[in-house]
């Protein structure tokens, strides 16, 4: 998994986002469309670095520099200028229109699906075990090494298992690898296809395809116009953010950086999980432990939520009703400043479409991920690092800044739960990655974790492991539980649950 690494795919959407968020802040209408055409060829100057030519460099490029804008990518069959389709995108607000995952053909290698193969390790030896074990007959002996009959194998893998020099190869497409509901198939051409009806939007293909061929669309563009503006906007900002921006970048600190992006206020998306804790926890207590309902699902993974509706549409009825963390912050942010807009910053790109359902008003006006902010960040020349230390920032308790690891939703309910319904019984599990949130799910439907209360996290390790990100997870996740463990207050008052965010 490359998710964390500074890699040369990330540096190359970092600049894209820098790039286009230096356009909407400085970019006239009159120059509009000359500086989008310019940035394929700043990417990409004067000669290929990653690509067979520097023209397949800057079509992809271009491609980018489209998804970016908050557009789809063009038709390969027809004529379709880079900024068609720009007044759509040259306006304060624009809402994700799905696919938010796409698939750039002129980047995709045509990876191999699923495949055995004998490498130049083979020795040739006596034994043929990799023979002996394939169930099919699909391995001979050709020139003195193994042959695998790709028309035969059955993909068992038991001739990789046996080989004692390690020389069969396990080729997978790992696009195709990190979808947890197995939605990347090929197209005609034998490219990375994703298939629309099964996508959840988690961003993990696109996080492990080495060579950049999946990319989500962005409001970046739509933002930095509307902070450009005057726009009165307020950040609210998930709690996966700690450690996201430099070890030496304290909340404070990250707090005064957005101020000076132009942002009027800052909000913790914690306070909506701080809401979001007691209020489950009161649901908990009135509905799964006196049997009413035989398990509750949480619902602050947007696509976990989705995961559960297309996949188990008949265990609809036991996802939890209570406001997201994200949409219950934003609406606390719309009481107090009614004419505001709001934008989401956080590790998620499933997020981008959470804000633009119908289904539940989110009072989400954008949706950026920590690395658009970057872009943001660079295109004003913000270094959070060397910004003020800003004290008067909205905070809330250990629980609800713990969201931002696997387990930790769970876990802040079931402390809401043993302080506060001493009396309940409490049963948890919890998922990270969507094949074992599936795998969760079955057991649910089967009868099997009555009682419960599930948390799933479609990306492995939780938020702070998502699409979004900007370091590993190994890192940011030590530098929560040290912020974590230094809060003051460790669970919501359960007066949380009576705010009214209607």
């Amino acid at each position: 998994m490359m998710r964390g690494l500074d890699t040369p795919l990330k540096q190359i959407r970092r600049k894209i986002f820098s790039e286009i968020a230096r356009i909407g802040f400085e970019s006239s209408d009159d120059t509009l469309i000359q500086d989008i055409e310019a940035i394929p060829y700043n990417i990409v100057e004067e000669k290929a670095k990653y690509r067979d030519s520097i023209y397949r460099e800057r079509a992809v490029a271009s491609e980018r520099v489209r998804l970016a804008m908050g557009m789809s990518l063009r038709p390969e069959n027809r004529a379709v200028h880079l900024t068609n389709g720009i007044e759509a995108s040259n306006i304060d607000e624009k809402y994700y229109e799905p696919p938010l995952m796409q698939v750039i053909p002129s980047a995709c290698a045509a990876c191999a699906p699923n495949k055995y193969e004998v490498s130049n390790m083979c020795r040739g030896c006596v034994a043929h075990p990799c023979l002996l074990a394939c169930p099919k007959g699909a391995i001979s002996m050709v020139d003195g090494k193994s042959h695998i009959d790709q028309s035969k194998c059955i993909k068992c893998g038991r001739c990789k298992s046996v080989c004692p020099y390690d020389a069969i190869a396990h080729k997978q497409r790992p696009c195709e690898l990190a979808c947890g509901v197995k939605a990347i198939t090929s197209d005609e051409q034998g490219r990375a296809k994703i298939i629309d009806d099964k996508c959840v939007s988690c961003g993990m293909c696109m996080v492990s395809c080495p060579f950049g061929a999946i990319s989500d669309k962005s409001q970046i563009f739509q933002l930095a116009h509307a902070l450009r503006e005057g726009t009165e906007i307020i950040a609210e900002v998930a709690p996966a953010y700690i450690g996201q921006f430099g070890k030496e970048v304290t909340a404070g600190k990250f707090h005064t950086a957005l101020r000076k992006l132009g942002f009027s206020d800052v909000y913790e998306v914690a306070l909506g999980a701080d809401i979001g804790a007691v209020t489950e926890a009161h649901h908990y207590a009135s509905k799964v432990s006196t049997g009413e309902l035989p398990f509750l699902l949480t619902s602050c993974c947007p696509s976990w939520s989705v995961m559960a509706k297309k996949f188990f549409p008949d265990i609809i009825d036991n996802i939890s009703r209570e406001l997201t963390p994200m949409v219950a912050t934003a609406r606390k942010v719309k009481q107090d400043h009614p004419t505001a807009k709001v934008v989401f910053i956080g590790p998620c790109a499933s997020k981008k479409l959470e804000a633009s359902r119908t289904s539940v008003r989110s009072d989400v006006d954008f949706v950026i991920t920590f690395e658009e902010l970057n872009g943001l960040f660079d295109a004003k020349n913000i270094v959070p690092a060397d910004c003020e230390d800003d004290v008067s920032s909205h905070l809330a308790t250990a629980a609800g800044q713990g969201y931002a690891v696997a387990g930790g939703v769970a876990g802040a309910i079931e402390a809401c739960l043993k302080e506060y319904y001493p009396d309940v019984p409490v049963h948890i599990e919890h998922a990270e990655s969507l094949a074992d949130c599936k795998k969760m799910l079955t057991l649910a439907k089967a009868g099997k974790l009555n009682g419960c209360m599930i948390e799933g996290m479609a990306c492995p390790g939780g938020c702070m492991g998502g699409a979004g990100t900007n370091v590993a997870f190994r890192d940011s996740s030590k530098a929560l539980k040290k912020y974590v463990s230094s809060s003051e207050e460790k669970i919501p008052a359960k007066e949380l649950e009576d705010i009214q965010l209607d």
